[in-house]
């Protein structure tokens, strides 16, 4: 089975900000790893096949965090 790589740029301001996207992210069925970084604003999401770069989008803005911009597999993706 394959997976894919999804990478947001997200804007958070402190730790409550990032720790709100890993909860998403952890409970998000399909995700096999995740990392969210408050230094970078980013979060990288390694998927399993099953789950679309909208589906990950989608939980992230449930947030109420402004995903800025987002890539799947190394391409730029519109947010």
């Amino acid at each position: 089975m394959s997976e894919h790589h999804y990478k947001f740029n997200v804007t958070m301001t402190c730790g409550g900000c990032s720790g709100a996207v890993e909860r998403v992210l952890k409970k998000l069925d399909g995700v096999k790893e995740y990392n969210v970084s408050l230094d970078t604003q980013t979060a990288d999401v390694t998927a399993a096949d099953s789950l679309s770069y909208e589906a990950v989008l989608e939980k992230i803005k449930k947030t109420g965090k402004a995903v800025n911009s987002g890539e799947a597999d190394g391409v730029a993706m519109a947010v």
